[in-house]
């Protein structure tokens, strides 16, 4: 079956450059390509007493609204190079972003979510999108890629993995890890970073990086320990020493970084994302 790929959208810069990082990203598959916009009514939340309804001029003039802002960007996707391994659809629907999110998941059986890091309405203040955010947040039947504002799209050759090795791996948990590793032949840097200065692991650690050994053989990888009192910190100066391409990361709420929202990954990686980000989802 094709990869199918959800690319959600509100119009911005932000939302077509991560749309065509994915498009060069997934180059060499066949793909169907789901392209959303979920859009709102003025005065109106999903919340509200009472919702506007199909036929009812707000609504149908934020429909429209939704409607002409997909052919123009329709249209500004297919200046892009032609690839036919490549199928677009698209969506326009009356949800919040992670209620259609989730609608089109279960409905088309989605893959894997591309979308940029900042929307229209995103203070530059605002390291990561609310929206962003979110959808990491509350999303966890599929990995989500994060394309940083205007980043223009490198082949990925050097992918850092950071891990603390306190919870055991499973492949489909890191399947889109390897797949990207695979297609470009790119190296996974698996980098353990501790306070300890010696790095030493437990027993249930090491058992844990033998099996995440196990699951990564057959790819270009390498394990590394980093001794960072400042997790940021360390993997900003590995990406920076290694010209690292991506940053993969498994979401386990309740270990590593906690919670992405109230330990936010995201705010520890950088002020200001500067490459994609790949956030794998325990299942």
């Amino acid at each position: 079956m094709d990869k199918r790929v959800l690319l959600p959208t509100d119009y911005s810069k932000n939302a077509l450059n991560a749309i065509r990082y994915a498009l060069e990203l997934y180059k060499n598959v066949r793909c169907d390509f789901y392209i959303l916009n979920a859009f709102h009514i003025s005065g109106y939340t999903l919340d509200s007493m009472r919702v506007p309804e199909s036929g009812e001029p707000y609504y149908e003039a934020a429909k429209q609204e939704s409607e002409e802002g997909m052919e123009k960007l329709m249209q500004m996707v297919k200046l892009h190079p032609q690839n036919d391994k490549h199928e677009f659809h698209t969506i326009t629907t009356f949800n919040s972003l992670t209620g259609a999110i989730r609608n089109v998941i279960d409905k088309k059986d989605i893959d894997i979510i591309v979308m940029g890091t900042k929307g229209i309405t995103e203070s530059k203040a605002r390291i990561f999108g609310t929206n962003t955010v979110n959808v990491m947040e509350q999303i966890k039947e599929c990995p989500v890629i994060a394309v940083p504002n205007n980043y223009m799209f490198k082949t990925p050759r050097e992918i850092v993995f950071p891990t603390d090795y306190k919870a055991p791996f499973k492949k489909k948990e890191i399947g889109d890890l390897i797949e990207i590793s695979k297609l470009y032949d790119a190296r996974i840097n698996v980098v353990h970073i501790n306070k300890d200065k010696d790095g030493k692991l437990s027993r249930k650690e090491n058992a844990n990086k033998e099996l995440l050994q196990e699951i990564l053989q057959g790819t270009d990888y390498e394990m590394h320990f980093l001794p960072a009192d400042n997790i940021s910190k360390g993997i900003n100066k590995f990406i920076e020493e290694h010209g690292c391409d991506m940053v993969a990361f498994l979401n386990k709420k309740h270990l590593f970084f906690g919670s992405i929202l109230s330990n936010p990954l995201v705010k520890k990686i950088g002020y200001e994302p500067k490459v994609p980000i790949l956030e794998l989802n325990d299942n």
